[in-house]
């Protein structure tokens, strides 16, 4: 039987990998022959993937190619989910060997929508929200992790809309603030918007929370979400980046194409990170 590992190694590796997608590379970006022989980060799936499927329809996808951590939208488990509710939704996933690590990202315009988020990820018993506040909201915000012990990582959007456009809109706003405010680090936006998404992830590491994992078809406005191992975007490189900070948070995919029949662009993306992964460890054992 022809196991992962040995299709690589006849592929070339980790040569044959890193030239799938070659476009955007830090000029700093890390020797892959440092790598940890085992990672800190973990692989999820961003719950926006699933918009348009119901709860047991995403569990089943993840099953399928076997991710096991999921940041929660609120189309799957409502804010206003009750004690009852919450508990039946953890349980499914359980069953599904899912853990839900983060809700988000909710968007806060108002004095009460932070107040509501913050109760909703207490009740539903996470550390991290994943949110977009309205900047004038930033100290409530400040308030609210210091009241509830719990990090707060503001999601980026790229040219699309001028509130959180990239990594440094985020930490110019925050750097002051308490350190449990950082980044939802989409890298498929920061790219979208002329940045250096390897250079952005180490530059900010300490303030990078949560990370959406993406590849983009242009770093330009018009740049779609695609398959991981076809955009612009060194994902090799870009993990390399992940070892060398020593990120030990989510990389939680977010897959935007075909999004009513999204499983085959997932099963490929899910493979190609995972071959990365496995591909540039160091001290790997041969085949």
């Amino acid at each position: 039987m022809t196991t992962r590992r040995t299709f690589l190694k006849n592929a070339g590796g980790s040569v044959a990998l890193a030239s799938l997608a070659p476009a955007i590379t830090s000029v700093a970006a890390p020797n892959r022959d440092k790598a940890a022989a085992e990672d800190l980060f973990k692989l999820g799936m961003a719950g926006f993937t699933f918009v348009n499927f119901n709860l047991d329809q995403s569990l089943e996808m993840m099953r399928k190619v076997d991710v096991r951590y999921l940041c929660i939208k609120d189309f799957h488990l409502p804010l206003n989910s009750n004690e009852e509710q919450i508990n039946a939704f953890h349980e499914k996933l359980k069953q599904s060997n899912v853990t839900g690590y983060a809700v988000g990202p909710i968007y806060m315009k108002t004095k009460e929508e932070i107040d509501n988020g913050f109760a909703y990820a207490k009740r539903v018993g996470v550390k991290l929200i994943v949110g977009v506040p309205n900047e004038d909201l930033l100290p409530l915000i400040d308030k609210k992790v210091k009241e509830y012990d719990m990090r707060y990582a503001i999601h980026i959007h790229g040219p699309d809309i001028k509130l959180w456009p990239n990594a440094k809109s985020v930490i110019d706003a925050v750097k002051d603030l308490d350190p449990r405010i950082g980044l939802c680090f989409d890298m498929g936006h920061d790219a979208r918007f002329g940045d250096d998404p390897i250079a952005d992830l180490e530059k900010y590491a300490k303030r990078i929370f949560d990370i959406h994992l993406k590849n983009v078809t242009a770093a330009a406005k018009d740049g779609k979400t695609c398959e991981l191992s076809r955009g612009v975007i060194d994902i090799p490189a870009f993990v390399g980046m992940l070892r060398k900070i020593k990120y030990d948070g989510s990389c939680s995919l977010e897959y935007e194409k075909d999004m009513k029949d999204p499983l085959a662009g997932i099963a490929e993306s899910v493979g190609y990170f995972k071959g990365v992964c496995d591909a540039t460890k160091s001290g790997k054992r041969k085949a």
